[in-house]
């Protein structure tokens, strides 16, 4: 259920709607929709039904919803993240060839890392991100570059998503300030158990100081190089940035 009171518009309620089929990557029945909203469920069977009629949703073969391909075009539309993710996608691909991991691109969302992009293959290690797809900041190496800039402490309870996870403020404070020395985030298995990452910012000149996104490497903790895949990491961010500003 979403925190605090519910919005009044219809506009506001509706995109409730959309925003939980997104974020749960799998479809969902009315009486989830209205439980992760917190709308009363004729409220939330009245709204989805016209976002089906939009096209914004699709109603599957057994009942429940998921995020429709007219929304999936109107977010490719945005000239910010089509920009970005075409720059960034030979990066992508090169690092994808490099390590032959998953290779991410992720932007701040609030207090999540939002993934606009994840170049994979065969021999990448599975891994519960996706396009599309948004963790907690604090416990991913994507999210602690956006954090380690941010002069703002979390001021929320942190979210533990395996027994490594840092949730105290000091915990996280000390890597924070780690990961500003050496210039690159990492996350020990703290999203995933026996999966780690590696990730570097990027900047874009007239943007000010902070990154506006960051390229990450994920996957089995036994076989990547933290220190190895971090500098081709910093190296690619550098070249991305390079070529954001020019």
């Amino acid at each position: 259920m979403t925190d605090g009171p519910l919005p009044k518009s219809v506009l506001a309620r509706g995109v409730l709607l959309l925003r939980a089929c997104g974020d749960s990557g799998t479809a969902l029945t009315l009486a989830e929709l209205a439980l992760r909203t917190g709308l009363p469920k004729p409220t939330a069977h009245r709204l989805i039904g016209e976002l089906v009629r939009l096209g914004l949703v699709e109603r599957t073969v057994d009942g429940s919803y998921r995020v429709g391909l007219g929304l999936f075009v109107l977010g490719q539309s945005a000239p910010s993240v089509r920009e970005l993710r075409d720059a960034a996608l030979p990066y992508l691909g090169d690092l994808h060839q490099e390590t032959h991991e998953n290779v991410h691109l992720a932007v701040p969302d609030g207090t999540d890392t939002l993934f606009l992009e994840k170049v994979t293959g065969r021999r990448a290690t599975p891994i519960v991100s996706r396009t599309g797809g948004r963790l907690p900041a604090h416990c991913t190496a994507t999210g602690k570059v956006f954090l380690a800039q941010d002069p703002r402490p979390p001021h929320r309870t942190l979210l533990r998503l395996t027994p490594r996870t840092l949730v105290l403020p000091g915990q996280l404070a000390r890597d924070l300030a780690l990961t500003r020395a050496r210039g690159y985030g990492v996350n020990l298995e703290e999203a995933e158990i026996g999966v780690s990452a590696v990730a570097a910012p990027i900047y874009a000149q007239g943007r000010g100081s902070r990154p506006i996104a960051a390229i990450s490497v994920t996957g089995w903790t036994r076989r990547l190089d933290m220190e190895r895949v971090g500098e081709r990491v910093c190296a690619a961010a550098r070249a991305l940035s390079r070529t954001l500003s020019a």
